[in-house]
């Protein structure tokens, strides 16, 4: 795919989201370009291929352009396709089966990270979110801190901000702390922090990220301190990393799981 093919695909797909979540009744096209932080003429070429499938239609009376009904159709569709869960389900036993450790998939829900499914290893081991349905803020735990440390900055800011006072209230880092952290894990893309918080626990996590790089969800390992030393470390990452890659390209973007999480706890393991 060429470079102007992915920058036209991508140019649409930001249309796609500002006519989303702007209003129902359709937008200018000096508004849609603003909000997509493109040239009009730009914007004007993404709209008409987009009118081009259907996707997009342009109101007679007003002229304003809105989403048309085959998007909403093709929308529908995708929601059952199945959710994140599902789609990570057998990674999941692999890598519990492969390591014999813990294994997690945690999801942002705000301003924390949900745990969203578990595969419990032969250790006895003690975790920041317990059980399916357990939370911390986002910076503690190791799913956690991947989730973060992938965010857009402007939301990442926005949470650490918010979210210090309650690191320090669990005994956690501060905020320069925290932010050395963050800047660790996105240069070596995983986060393996142990704080002493639980003692003789350790733990390894990667980001799930979607098309644009974003993080969604993490995949994670508990497990006692001393089976994370060595030359396991890599070893464990690298199977995180892959089965993360898989899931990623699986994600549905229409799947309500990676905006309210809570909706798929009642589910049960699948």
């Amino acid at each position: 795919m060429s470079e102007d093919t992915v920058s036209g695909t991508r140019r649409a797909l930001g249309i796609l989201k500002v006519l989303g979540s702007g209003d129902p009744q359709g937008m200018r096209l000096t508004d849609i370009a603003a909000a997509s932080e493109i040239s009009q003429p730009s914007a004007h070429r993404a709209l008409k291929a987009l009118m081009a499938e259907g996707f997009v239609e342009q109101a007679e009376a007003s002229r304003k352009y809105r989403l048309a009904l085959d998007f909403f159709v093709l929308a529908a569709r995708a929601a059952h396709a199945g959710g994140l869960r599902r789609a990570a389900r057998p990674a999941l036993l692999r890598l519990s089966s492969t390591l014999s450790d813990s294994v997690f998939l945690l999801v942002r829900n705000g301003f924390d990270a949900v745990c969203l499914d578990r595969i419990e290893g032969p250790f006895p081991i003690r975790t920041f979110t317990g059980d399916i349905g357990g939370k911390v803020p986002l910076g503690i735990g190791q799913g956690s801190l991947a989730i973060l440390s992938y965010l857009p900055e402007d939301e990442r800011e926005t949470i650490i901000r918010f979210n210090v006072p309650r690191l320090l209230d669990r005994g956690s880092f501060d905020e320069v702390g925290l932010r050395m952290h963050l800047d660790n894990v996105r240069k070596t893309g995983y986060a393996s922090l142990n704080t002493g918080l639980i003692p003789g626990m350790a733990g390894v996590g990667v980001p799930i990220l979607d098309a644009e790089g974003r993080a969604v969800a993490a995949l994670s390992i508990g497990t006692l301190l001393e089976r994370l030393q060595g030359d396991r470390l890599p070893l464990v990452v690298e199977l995180l990393r892959k089965e993360a890659e898989g899931i990623s390209r699986q994600l549905n973007p229409f799947d309500p799981t990676l905006r309210y999480p809570a909706r798929s706890l009642g589910a049960g393991s699948v």
